[in-house]
């Protein structure tokens, strides 16, 4: 492990030079971001908010941020797998997961594949199937390019990253991955049995009717939607709202350190 600036650290994950940074203390909470992002980009407006009662381990996940490509294409599984990978180099017995976008669907992947680690979880303004976004998001992906890729995610990866050819990477990554994307079953959700929390907003890119079948199709789940769009809620890079109060925190916080009854 290479100890980087700050909180930051790498870890050789599955061949994977990840990097990941941890912070405050508590029952750990993994941090998944969303496609185009990394950890500041998705959470960096409430990381002071859960690291007052948990440990964060926030990532950057295969070609985005400070985590390099591997050469080889992306998807939820792997990635899911590499979080799995990094829990246990850092001897983390069990964790809450929380993932936003792409993230959300790293998180079910993770509760999926690896369940003994993942205590509960939470997933934000994620899907399961490919009829969770309004036709015109499958019509416009095949175009996708650099050109039409949010200016904030562009310009927050190169503040930390300055190789445009990494950039255009990461965005066919994001692009090819979802192209690929294939629905999951109704009974893969179901096998989902931890505790989970379904939150969105109602102007959300995910269509509020699939995040309530998602809800109604976990084992365990409770849901919250908030007004606002696309993380909005969590004050993501692209939310132009307020700084500072962001109304899914203690919804999110109520959710992770309640006991079960």
């Amino acid at each position: 492990m290479t100890q980087t600036k700050g909180t930051g650290s790498y870890a050789e994950v599955n061949g994977l030079k990840m990097y990941y940074e941890i912070h405050g203390e508590g029952f750990p909470l993994a941090l998944i971001h969303g496609g185009g992002s990394d950890i500041d980009v998705t959470f960096g407006r409430v990381l002071s908010s859960f690291a007052k009662k948990h440990k964060l381990i926030g990532v950057d996940l295969q070609a985005h941020g400070r985590t390099p490509d591997r050469g080889v294409p992306t998807s939820f599984e792997q990635d899911a797998d590499d979080i799995a990978a990094l829990l246990k180099h850092l001897d983390i017995k069990q964790a809450d997961i929380m993932g936003f976008s792409n993230g959300g669907n790293t998180a079910m992947q993770v509760a999926i594949r690896h369940p003994d680690l993942v205590h509960k979880i939470v997933i934000a303004s994620s899907f399961y199937r490919r009829d969770g976004f309004d036709s015109w998001f499958w019509d416009f992906m095949p175009n996708a390019s650099l050109d039409n890729m949010p200016k904030p995610l562009q310009e927050a990866f190169l503040a930390i990253n300055n190789d445009q050819a990494a950039l255009e990477i990461m965005h066919n990554r994001d692009r090819d991955r979802m192209l690929a994307f294939q629905d999951w079953s109704d009974d893969v959700i179901r096998s989902i049995t931890m505790p989970a929390l379904v939150i969105a907003g109602d102007k959300d890119v995910i269509r509020p009717e699939h995040t309530l079948q998602l809800y109604r199709t976990l084992a365990d789940a409770q849901l919250c939607i908030l007004p606002g769009g696309h993380g909005d809620y969590i004050g993501e890079i692209e939310d132009i709202g307020r700084d500072g109060d962001y109304p899914a925190v203690a919804i999110i916080e109520e959710f992770l350190t309640k006991a079960k009854a």
